[in-house]
């Protein structure tokens, strides 16, 4: 009995099938020839139709069928120019097949996708393919730095370092943007976060892009900041409001520390165990404490006044930037409550004030769009879940191919 048959189109342009198989181990092979009666000279340039024969067969992997491993095989055709000297045959090349890839084009696209939050190693299993084969197919359709004409602007820039490996200093620096849509792009990955290899990136960045930056968004780093200052000089720099927020927060965070170990010797035991999650009670922002929390707080604002007071002054100053205030306003009640802090006589923030004070501008300037590093920081977060993934990645080529394939892979190669 003759098995059911389906007829599915092949979406290559330019093509006629010349006969379909399947092996013995299952894989399909359909076989095509170009239907094109002329190309372009190699030499010339001119069109050229005098047909000349045909090179050896090639076989490259092609989108699977009803879950079958595919290929497609070809004999690319040859024709010669009657005009050039010595008249050289040229080798015609489709267009869905680039020279010396083991895969279609479109095959190509579908690994990108299938590698998207993925690991090359699960892709090639699943895939049967090998894992330089996935590795070369990001290589061939995803630019190892970025193509500046994609963008028309950019907006928001954002600068913060990552390292590659966990307990070294061996820090790279991530650009990104965040487009007026909202989008956020990958625009480079610095071998440092040396001055001078910032500068030599923002540099590259053409004029055009360059006055459609209005805001640059980064930590405290002096590179950074020396940097865009020197080359995005009508850029408005802004100091993340995570760092500053961290910066002071960390002051009372110490303070507790110091204050706990003193309870702890002069306590009784059970007094003591009674402070049991006062770390991250601490931690947390007064509106997000839950009842058992603000039960411990109590218990231990009790014991310690000033680490109340430390407290106090901390969510006064967060609730300063969570108001939607101006620059103006900011500004008067930043420094209502420096003189808050003055007179509190508490040593735990002198650190984050002389940080206050060096960036006052950059960090006032938070006030007058809000814009901040939030995206940066959710970017990073990102990039961590895709070092793990991928056991880390020190190919910095690779790292940017990687992050830009996770944030467009799905706009770019979904079906």
């Amino acid at each position: 009995m003759a098995k059911p048959q389906v007829t599915i189109p092949l979406d290559i342009p330019d093509v006629r099938v010349l006969g379909t198989e399947i092996t013995p181990s299952g894989d399909v092979i359909i076989t095509v020839e170009s239907t094109k009666n002329e190309i372009r000279c190699h030499k010339c340039g001119k069109l050229i139709r005098k047909f000349h024969g045909r090179d050896s067969w090639v076989s490259i992997r092609y989108l699977p069928v009803f879950g079958r491993p595919t290929y497609l095989r070809y004999r690319p055709k040859r024709y010669q120019c009657q005009e050039c000297e010595g008249q050289p045959t040229t080798t015609e090349v489709v267009e869905w097949h680039a020279s010396n890839s083991p895969h279609a084009i479109v095959f190509d696209e579908h690994l990108l996708y299938q590698l998207v939050n993925a690991t090359i190693e699960d892709v090639a299993i699943k895939e049967g393919v090998s894992y330089d084969g996935v590795l070369g197919a990001m290589e061939r359709l995803i630019d190892a730095q970025v193509e500046w004409g994609q963008y028309v602007q950019i907006g928001t820039l954002g600068l913060d370092e990552i390292a590659l490996k966990k307990g070294h200093r061996d820090f790279v620096v991530i650009v990104t943007a965040r487009m007026e849509n909202g989008r956020v792009a990958i625009l480079g990955v610095l071998a440092d976060r040396q001055k001078d290899t910032v500068v030599e990136f923002l540099r590259s960045i053409p004029e055009r892009l360059k006055k459609s930056i209005h805001t640059v968004c980064s930590d405290m780093y002096e590179g950074y900041i020396e940097a865009v200052r020197e080359e995005l000089k009508a850029s408005q720099i802004v100091i993340d409001r995570f760092h500053v927020t961290r910066s002071y927060r960390d002051g009372v965070d110490e303070f507790r520390k110091a204050e706990v170990r003193r309870m702890k010797e002069e306590l009784p035991e059970e007094e003591y165990k009674a402070l049991k999650g006062s770390l991250w009670a601490c931690r947390k922002k007064r509106d997000e404490l839950r009842p058992e929390e603000r039960k411990v707080l109590k218990l231990l604002f009790q014991h310690s006044p000033k680490l109340k007071l430390a407290y106090d002054l901390q969510e006064q100053l967060s609730d300063i930037f969570d108001q939607p205030i101006s620059r103006t306003v900011a500004k008067i009640k930043i420094q209502a409550w420096k003189k808050r802090v003055a007179s509190s006589e508490l040593k735990c923030f002198e650190a984050f004030l002389k940080t206050l004070e060096h960036w006052w501008e950059e960090i006032l300037n938070y006030f007058g769009q809000r814009r901040n590093s939030g995206f940066v920081e959710g970017f990073n977060n990102k990039l961590k879940v895709l070092k793990r993934r991928c056991y880390g990645i020190f190919n910095l080529s690779h790292l940017f191919q990687r992050i830009f394939l996770d944030l467009e892979g799905y706009r770019l190669f979904a079906a």
